[in-house]
C-alpha cells in the first residue's frame, strides 16, 4: 500500500483525516544564473479538504512559469482505464487466487468481491494490473474516497492562470514500469493490497504525518521497512526513473525560467533520490523548507 500511495499518481485518491495545524512539506530548489527549478515531493493520497500549502509553497508556485508532474492525467478517466485493460491482459497465468499464498486467499476473495470487478476478468489480468484494480477497493476499505489530491489541485492552479502543465512520463510509460516488473515482484505488489484495514490505515496516517512535517528520513524509513519494496521494485520504480528525470531536469536547466516540479515524495528521499542524481551532474538542490 505504501508503494502505491507514494509512487503511483494514476491511483490519485483522497481520504478523510485531520490536517496538522501547520503543515510544512519538504521543498527544494535548484538554481543557476537564469533558471530555477523547485522540487516538491507529493503524497498521492490526500485527505479531503487537507490544507497542505503554506507561504513558502505558495511563493514557489506563484513564481513558477510552468508545472511539471510525473505524468499528466487525461481529463477523461476512461482513457487510463482503457490503457490499463489493454496493457494488463495476461496469457498463461494461473487464477489470481493461486498467485498469492494460501493464507491470503480469503482476503483476496473478499477484496475482489468488494471491488465489484468480475472474478473471471481479474483472473485474466496480469498480476500488477489486478493489483492496481484492487488497490482502489483496498483504499475504500479504510474510508478513502475520491477527490482533488495535490496534483489535481496544482494542475487547476496552473491551468487557471494559463501556465503550461507537462509530464516527465506518459500514462503509458508509467503503466509500463509496472508491466516490466518480474512476476515475483508483481505478486508482492498484489499481496501488499491485502493488508488488514487497520494496518493499512495506520501506515497511511504515519506516512501522511511524515510528509506534512517535511520529514524525508521518516519517509525513506518507511520504504526500507516495507517488505514488499524489494530491490527489484526500488531499481525499477525509483532508481531508473529518478535517473531519467535527472537527465531531463539537467537539460531543462539549460533554458531560462522557473519551473515547479511535483513528483511522489518517495523520489526525493534516500540514496537514489532525484537530488542525488542531479548532484552527480553538477546541480545542487538546496532545501528551502
Amino acid at each position: 500500500m505504501r508503494i502505491a500511495r507514494l509512487l503511483a499518481p494514476l491511483l490519485l485518491l483522497t481520504a478523510a483525516a485531520p490536517a496538522p495545524p501547520q503543515p510544512h512539506p519538504a521543498l527544494w530548489k535548484v538554481v543557476d544564473a537564469d533558471t530555477t527549478i523547485y522540487l516538491f515531493g507529493t503524497i498521492h493520497v490526500l485527505p479531503t479538504g487537507y490544507k497542505w500549502r503554506d507561504a513558502t509553497l505558495d511563493g514557489a508556485i506563484g513564481a513558477a512559469q510552468s508545472l511539471t508532474l510525473e505524468t499528466v492525467l487525461d481529463t477523461d478517466p476512461s482513457r487510463v482505464a482503457t490503457l490499463l485493460m489493454g496493457m494488463g491482459q495476461g496469457k498463461g497465468l494461473p487464477p489470481l487466487a493461486e498467485r498469492v499464498p494460501p493464507a491470503k486467499r480469503a482476503a483476496l476473495a473478499a477484496l475482489a468481491k468488494a471491488s465489484g470487478f468480475p472474478q473471471d476478468a481479474l483472473d485474466r489480468m496480469k498480476t500488477w494490473a489486478a493489483a492496481i484494480v484492487l488497490t482502489g477497493a483496498a483504499m475504500r476499505q479504510i474510508d478513502l474516497t475520491g477527490g482533488p489530491g495535490v496534483e489535481p489541485q496544482l494542475t487547476t492552479m496552473f491551468r487557471s492562470s494559463n501556465r503550461p502543465v507537462e509530464g516527465l512520463e506518459t500514462p503509458e510509460q508509467q503503466l509500463g514500469f509496472f508491466d516490466r516488473l518480474p512476476e515475483a515482484a508483481q505478486r508482492g505488489f498484489l499481496e501488499a493490497t491485502l493488508d488488514s484495514p487497520g494496518r493499512a490505515r495506520a501506515e497511511f496516517e504515519a506516512m501522511l504525518d511524515a510528509w506534512a512535517r517535511g520529514d524525508p528520513a521518516a519517509i525513506e524509513k518507511s520504504f526500507s521497512e516495507d517488505p514488499e519494496f524489494t530491490p527489484a521494485l526500488r531499481d525499477l520504480l525509483i532508481r531508473q526513473r529518478d535517473q531519467a528525470w535527472a537527465v531531463a531536469l539537467a537539460e531543462r536547466m539549460k533554458r531560462p525560467g522557473t519551473v515547479f516540479v511535483a513528483v511522489g515524495a518517495g523520489h526525493l528521499v534516500g540514496p537514489d533520490s532525484v537530488q542525488r542524481m542531479l548532484a552527480a551532474k553538477g546541480f545542487k538542490a538546496e532545501r528551502i523548507q
